[in-house]
């Protein structure tokens, strides 16, 4: 970042942090603390220069998901750091659609948020036009699959990104994961993700279907579920796979295809709705 210490270019202004989890926001105090220091360099003998601390932008959490973690990070920060929004809050909050202009650059460059719920509620893309790229932090990774908070939002979201490539003038090439390699093909393995998801729901369904191993004739649980499609893995990966299943059991519930039953955990029941 030889830009930085340019006292030609200029001052860091904005921060956005793409969602809430820890390995995404436990290094803000220390980037504040160098952007200050830079600016020191950059400035020294003027002293009638005032440092102007860069803002922090984060999609809003609704009241019920609010972090201790964020919270933690923002209490450690040293007063002056960062400036507040106007309504004194440490973030400015995110929308979607939300443009930042880019000094120096025509506003065709601005960077543009979406927002793209899914790994976490508040988690967003962030589309940069002079790279024709989509940086998408946990929504999509460069290798394996994310692992995510809510089905149903996840697959909007990704169908969502895939859609706005369709809005912009020639689209755009590739996705700047949070973690792993830079995707090339980022229609085909965004379309992978929405196939491998929409084929396990359809495995769940199927299961639902027929008739469980138990004499009793009782529903499905969820760990019935796993020990199932998961049959051919380790069962130290069973536990993990659970909330994975939960979640998918979870959208079926909200798009009314299944009921919960007796149970709780892993030891859920579930039935299909149009089941006999």
């Amino acid at each position: 970042m030889p830009h930085l210490v340019d006292p030609n270019e200029p001052d860091v202004g904005d921060i956005i942090l793409s969602h809430r989890h820890g390995d995404h926001v436990g290094g803000l105090k220390g980037v504040l603390e160098m952007l200050k220091e830079i600016w020191q360099e950059r400035n020294k003998g003027n002293e009638n220069l005032v440092f102007r601390p860069p803002r922090l932008h984060k999609y809003p959490l609704p009241s019920a998901h609010q972090d201790s973690t964020v919270h933690a990070i923002i209490e450690s920060l040293p007063e002056g750091s960062y400036t507040p929004s106007p309504s004194g809050s440490p973030f400015h909050d995110l929308h979607d659609e939300q443009s930042f202009p880019i000094s120096s650059a025509p506003e065709s460059e601005s960077l543009r948020v979406l927002y793209t719920p899914g790994h976490t509620t508040d988690s967003i893309a962030l589309y940069v036009p002079s790279d024709r790229a989509l940086y998408t932090a946990d929504t999509v990774l460069g290798q394996g699959t994310a692992v995510f908070e809510d089905l149903a939002a996840l697959i909007a979201s990704l169908r969502k990104m895939l859609a706005f490539g369709s809005t912009i003038e020639g689209g755009y090439q590739c996705l700047y994961p949070g973690h792993g390699p830079v995707v090339k093909d980022a229609a085909g393995l965004m379309n992978t993700y929405i196939t491998h998801r929409l084929e396990r729901e359809k495995q769940v369904v199927q299961l639902l279907q027929s008739p469980t191993a138990s004499l009793s004739g009782s529903p499905w649980t969820t760990w019935d579920l796993v020990s199932k499609i998961y049959a051919a893995y380790p069962q130290d990966l069973w536990l993990p796979a659970a909330h994975s299943i939960d979640l998918h059991l979870k959208k079926l519930e909200k798009d009314g295809r299944v009921r919960r039953g007796a149970g709780e955990g892993k030891d859920t029941q579930w039935v299909l709705v149009d089941a006999p």
